[in-house]
C-alpha cells in the first residue's frame, strides 16, 4: 500500500521556471520528482498546494507523494531528497500522513508576504529578493488602500489569465497588513485562495495609493467593477518580491 509523504519546502524562485512541471524541466516540482525517481527507480508525482509564478520564493510551500513503500522514516527522507535537489530547494522537513490529507484540495488559505524597498539604493543582499521602487510611498496610504480588498469580493480586476479567464473570480482576504521598517515596506495577504498574479497585481494597486498615482476611489472602483481596466494599464509587481509564507489546513 502506497505511503502519502507530506513535504514542506522552502526555494529560491529566481533560477526556476515557477512551481508546476514545464517542458524545460525546470519547476520546482520537475526537479523534486527527479529527486525521488533516483531514489525509488520508479517516478513519483509531486502534488503542491499551489502553484508560484517563475521567480517568486517560498517559505514554506507544502507538497505531498504518494510512494510505493516505506523505504525510509520521514526524517531520512529530508536528507535524502536534500542531497539530490538544487541548493536553492530545501525539504524543511516531512512526514507521513494519512491519505485523506491532499496538499492542494485539503488547504484551507494561504498567506503571502510582499517586500518592497523605497530607498534610492538597493543592498546586493537584497537583490532579487525586494521590489526596489525609488519615488517616495506613503505608507499609512497604502494601509488605508488595503483595507479595500479586506472581506469577500470578486477580485476579476486584480487577477490575470493563464490563456482564458477563470470561470469563479471571487475570493475572501481575511487580512492585509502593511508594516514599515525603515526604508522596508512588507505587505502581508492572509486569504483563502489567490488568484493568477493576484497578490502582484493588489500589491501594484497599492503603490499607486501610496505614490498619488491612483486614488482610494480609483482602485475601489476597480474593485467594485464600476471602472474595468484592461490588463495593459494595470501595474503587476515584480515577482522577485514575493513570498509564499504558509498555506493554513
Amino acid at each position: 500500500m502506497a505511503e502519502r509523504l507530506k513535504l514542506i519546502v522552502a526555494y529560491d524562485g529566481a533560477p526556476f521556471s515557477g512551481w508546476q512541471s514545464q517542458p524545460n524541466g525546470n519547476g520546482i516540482q520537475d526537479h523534486l520528482e527527479k529527486a525521488f525517481t533516483k531514489i525509488l527507480g520508479e517516478s513519483v508525482r509531486v502534488h503542491g498546494a499551489g502553484r508560484t509564478d517563475a521567480g517568486v520564493h517560498a517559505l514554506a510551500q507544502v507538497a505531498h507523494a504518494d510512494l510505493p513503500k516505506r523505504r525510509y522514516t520521514a526524517e531520512r527522507w529530508t536528507k535524502a531528497l536534500n542531497g539530490l535537489l538544487p541548493l536553492t530547494i530545501r525539504v524543511m522537513r516531512c512526514r507521513f500522513v494519512s491519505g485523506s490529507f491532499h496538499a492542494r484540495f485539503s488547504a484551507k488559505g494561504k498567506i503571502y508576504r510582499y517586500r518592497i524597498l523605497n530607498a534610492d539604493v538597493v543592498s546586493p543582499l537584497e537583490n532579487g529578493r525586494v521590489w526596489h521602487v525609488r519615488e517616495p510611498l506613503d505608507c499609512a496610504t497604502m494601509a488605508a488602500a488595503a483595507k479595500l480588498f479586506i472581506g469577500r469580493h470578486d477580485f476579476r480586476c486584480f487577477a490575470a489569465n493563464r490563456g482564458a479567464p477563470s470561470d469563479d473570480t471571487t475570493r475572501t482576504m481575511r487580512n492585509i497588513r502593511v508594516r514599515g521598517s525603515g526604508s522596508l515596506i512588507s505587505v502581508e495577504f492572509d486569504g483563502e485562495g489567490f488568484l493568477y498574479k493576484m497578490a502582484r497585481l493588489i500589491t501594484g494597486a497599492l503603490v499607486e495609493a501610496a505614490s498619488g498615482e491612483a486614488s482610494l476611489r480609483d482602485i475601489g472602483h476597480r474593485l467594485t467593477g464600476i471602472d474595468r481596466l484592461n490588463s495593459s494599464s494595470r501595474l503587476v509587481a515584480p515577482a522577485a518580491g514575493l513570498f509564499l509564507i504558509r498555506v493554513r489546513y
